[in-house]
């Protein structure tokens, strides 16, 4: 069973600047019988990107997701050999493309993969970045407190309805989640920050320091109640 996918509308934007995005959608929250996101609110879990897309109508994608959560949390080995296969895979098909191969591990799950070991060609690694230290990581996380964070993994801190206290101790960029609507512009300042669109791509490890990486609520997101999404006035692009 294949584990990374490149299909994501989000990531395919990166093709112009050059990257070649690989994401590994697990099944989030405790849908599977696994809890994957231990830091999840009741407004994150309600709109979890896991109903946008493909996602949200294709009964076939969340089964997908749950069998490959399952076999995450039951057949270890197993699984992480087809990680490492697939993250081999995606170098080639990058390299052939022209292209610099980027991965997201946790693309609807937070998973500390900086603690996860792995077995490459007979080597005990701390975890997948530290075996393939030349290749860019990267991913969202609601989880403040991750150490020993290799240096070719990039997180981003997730805004929830329950921890926007934490934004300024945590040591990355914050993310948050807007009610604008698509092809409209997102806030100019959050917090005193200043806002990047985080639509206009999905590579995270290209935004300066210090910023807000502003998002538009997709999916279920949209119907937010909860103050997981931030409501903000209509901003309409000028053509």
């Amino acid at each position: 069973m294949k584990l990374l996918t490149t299909g994501n509308p989000k990531t395919v934007k990166g093709l112009a600047k050059g990257f070649l995005s690989f994401i590994l959608h697990l099944a989030p929250a405790r849908l599977s019988g696994y809890n994957m996101c231990p830091m999840a609110s009741v407004g994150c879990t309600l709109g979890c990107l896991n109903t946008s897309g493909r996602g949200g109508f294709d009964p076939r994608i969340p089964k997908a997701r749950i069998r490959k959560t399952v076999q995450f949390m039951e057949q270890r080995i197993a699984f992480m050999e087809q990680l490492v296969k697939d993250i081999r895979s995606g170098i080639r098909s990058a390299d052939r493309k022209g292209l610099t191969p980027v991965f997201r591990l946790n693309g609807t799950s937070d998973v500390r993969w900086e603690i996860i070991p792995v077995v490459v060609d007979g080597v005990l690694y701390p975890n997948l970045m530290s075996a393939f230290p030349a290749v860019q990581f990267y991913d969202y996380t609601k989880i403040p407190n991750r150490k020993d964070i290799p240096a070719n993994y990039h997180l981003t801190f997730s805004r929830s309805e329950t921890n926007e206290s934490l934004i300024p101790t945590v040591p990355y960029n914050s993310a948050v989640v807007f009610s604008t609507c698509k092809g409209d512009r997102l806030p100019t300042t959050y917090m005193g920050m200043k806002v990047v669109d985080g639509d206009d791509t999905d590579l995270r490890f290209l935004d300066k320091t210090g910023v807000v990486v502003g998002l538009r609520a997709k999916g279920r997101a949209k119907k937010d109640t909860s103050g997981f999404v931030v409501k903000v006035r209509r901003r309409r692009k000028t053509k």
